[in-house]
């Protein structure tokens, strides 16, 4: 392969390495008037960001999930622990889910958990558990890049090409059809809730 396989796995591998998610800790137990729920957004998830200037979370679009119940309303303007966890859900969320495939799978967290209505189970809990579970998964995406790294070098090969540009292409479209598929597939799971 033409272009630096090793200096591309480096930084891949190194961003795996950094990436890390928002400890139920980190999020202050009192609540936020909405300025410092987007300054709090903007500092700890900054590092997901693809442009300096793309903004995390902005007043209108938390408005508009609060408006549209993905997120309950604010009390007296202000957001909760249980809200920023939401929102920090939607946020990642968002990147690859509809509005309205949001929606059904938060719902069951904003009827039955939000405010403590279910015990035994806090959204705390689910919070944790799910970013505690998806961390252990960065191990298994350098296998799977190591795995496409391959499988471009076979379709530069194949193509009896050594063109940076047939490279990368190659090895993009192998993450963009994992990302299809698994898409599609949270998609069908999401179709096959029951309805709350």
């Amino acid at each position: 392969m033409k272009y630096e396989t090793e200096k591309i796995l480096k930084e891949l591998y190194s961003y795996l390495d950094t990436a890390d998610y928002i400890r139920a800790d980190d999020i202050p137990n009192i609540d936020l008037y909405m300025d410092q729920v987007t300054t709090f957004m903007e500092s700890h998830l900054s590092s997901t960001k693809r442009h300096a200037d793309d903004k995390i979370m902005t007043k209108t679009m938390i408005n508009n999930y609060a408006k549209n119940d993905l997120l309950p309303p604010p009390e007296k303007k202000k957001y909760n622990k249980e809200h920023m966890m939401l929102l920090i859900f939607i946020y990642y969320l968002k990147n690859i889910l509809s509005i309205s495939d949001i929606d059904k799978l938060l719902k069951p967290l904003r009827d039955e958990y939000f405010g403590g209505k279910k015990s035994g189970v806090s959204i705390e809990d689910i919070y944790t558990a799910t970013f505690t579970e998806a961390k252990k998964m960065y191990p298994r995406y350098k296998k799977e890049i190591d795995n496409y790294i391959r499988m471009s070098e076979d379709f530069s090969k194949n193509l009896s090409s050594e063109t940076d540009y047939l490279d990368f292409f190659s090895l993009i479209c192998l993450l963009s059809a994992d990302v299809y598929v698994k898409k599609q597939l949270i998609e069908r799971l999401i179709d096959m809730m029951p309805d709350s």
